[in-house]
């Protein structure tokens, strides 16, 4: 069997994903979450921050507007800097409070930091 070549996902905000951010970078394994926000291309938004999904990928998902999708995948950056995502999961999340979950994401990377500075020599 040939070794897997799937990075692990980083949960990311849609805010953090800017141009100038270390995540912006194609081919970047990333989870996001928004607000479903239009059909033609799926489309998420949290906040200000929008980001386009390919979800040609995704099977026995329903999109309703107005419902909070988490999707994870590949960042695709065209020329033009413009990031689509392109999902192999994606679920819907209706229900998870997502002042809360940015608030665990930066706990998380405090302690995932943490850990990085304790194992060095």
């Amino acid at each position: 069997m040939a070794p897997s070549t799937l990075k692990p996902d980083v949960p990311i905000t849609l805010q953090e994903l800017e141009p100038s951010s270390e995540m912006f970078k194609q081919g970047a394994s990333l989870r996001v979450t928004g607000m479903y926000v239009c059909s033609a291309v799926v489309v998420i938004q949290d906040g200000s921050a929008r980001l386009k999904i390919d979800t040609q990928n995704l099977r026995d998902i329903s999109f309703r507007s107005n419902s909070t999708f988490q999707f994870i995948g590949e960042l695709l950056i065209q020329p033009n800097n413009d990031a689509i995502l392109q999902a192999r999961v994606g679920r819907n999340v209706d229900g998870l409070d997502l002042n809360l979950y940015q608030q665990s994401l930066i706990i998380r990377r405090q302690h995932e930091a943490k850990l990085l500075s304790s194992r060095r020599p």
